[in-house]
């Protein structure tokens, strides 16, 4: 008797352990690395709007606008290491840029001259968490969080004549999706940067509300 016993107990613990081992060694890829591209829809829709163009002055008066904006979108480098199936952290590097023309007009809103060239960007680096709610060798659905500084540098000066300001970065993953095939995967993410030195000073909002990558666990 005690002989059955014990070949059940081994019989049942055999498919258990296989699961197990599985389980650890996608668990063993614990390091992962992604590159991705973030949209700049909210600045493109709600800032940097041009200033109305002014026609009924004399042609001798003349103003400069910024026009012609061209938004780089982002461009980002995450890596994370996974503690648990649930929890894992990391850091992150973010990059873009905007640019656009300033134009002088005269009084009747002609053209007089064009200075091409200008431009800022916002490099941001940051620690990162991520919290894994839907673990599944397929598919992945998680929330995240980094916060950490923007350096904000370009073409232009500030009120003290300097053109690089530093602030603080805040990013915010409501949900992301990740479809892994082995060690590969691609994500969507939902969710908003935001970076700024103060109150009147703000160097992004609701920015990179899509983002989408491609990485590698290891």
């Amino acid at each position: 008797m005690k002989k059955k016993f014990w070949v059940f107990i081994i019989l049942f613990c055999l498919p258990a352990g296989v699961m197990a081992e599985n389980q650890w060694d996608y668990i063993n890829r614990r390091h992962e690395v992604r590159i991705g591209w973030g949209d700049q829809l909210f600045e493109s829709v709600m800032w940097h709007k041009p200033t109305t163009i002014i026609s009924n002055m004399p042609t001798t008066w003349e103003k400069t606008y910024h026009e012609d904006y061209h938004y780089d979108q982002h461009l980002w480098t995450e890596y994370q290491y996974r503690v648990t199936h649930w929890f894992s952290f990391g850091g992150m590097i973010d990059l873009s840029e905007v640019h656009w023309d300033d134009v002088t007009r005269n009084g009747a809103g002609t053209e007089v001259s064009r200075s091409r060239g200008h431009y800022f960007c916002n490099v941001v680096l940051m620690p990162t968490v991520r919290f894994t709610y839907f673990f599944h060798n397929n598919v992945n659905l998680y929330s995240g969080l980094g916060f950490g500084m923007d350096i904000n540098s370009g073409t232009e000066t500030n009120m003290f004549g300097k053109r690089t300001d530093v602030g603080a970065a805040l990013n915010i993953t409501l949900i992301g999706l990740s479809a892994n095939y082995d060690r590969w995967f691609w994500t969507v993410d939902f969710g908003g940067m935001y970076a700024l030195r103060n109150t009147n000073t703000i160097f992004m909002a609701s920015s990179r509300i899509i983002n989408v990558g491609f990485g590698a666990r290891f």
